[in-house]
């Protein structure tokens, strides 16, 4: 079992940053991708960030290549998602996920998510 308590949501103007954490806990050990997705109102959830644990592998969607960058600290078992020049188009509840294999913006392949944590983004 794996909990995943995403945090750091919250509500900023356009061109600000804002930095999301997901905290870890239980068999984080097998944990192969790490990923956060997000998902605006009326729109289907997309991938916007992972990394493959142990590796310096990293992914990003078009839209946020750039802008956004994704980081774990093993120590803590946290992942973290740095956004910065953040637009309304931003605006969605992101949500953290992890697998236990090596995949891409598969949400069928993600196993464990946690509640989500809602940043909005105001012109």
């Amino acid at each position: 079992q794996v909990s995943l308590v995403e945090s750091g949501g919250a509500s900023v103007q356009a061109g600000g940053s804002l930095t999301l954490s997901c905290a870890a806990s239980g068999s984080t050990n097998l944990r192969r991708s790490m990923a956060w997705f997000r998902q605006a109102r009326g729109k289907e959830r997309e991938g916007v960030a992972l990394l493959y644990t142990g590796s310096e592998n990293k992914y990003y969607a078009d839209s946020v290549r750039g802008r956004f960058t994704i980081s774990q600290d093993y120590t803590k078992n946290t992942v973290y998602l740095q956004m910065h020049s953040l637009k309304p188009e931003d605006t969605a509840m992101y949500y953290c996920a992890s697998s236990s294999i090596l995949t891409g913006f598969i949400e069928r392949n993600y196993d464990y998510w946690g509640q989500g944590t809602q940043v909005t983004v105001s012109s």
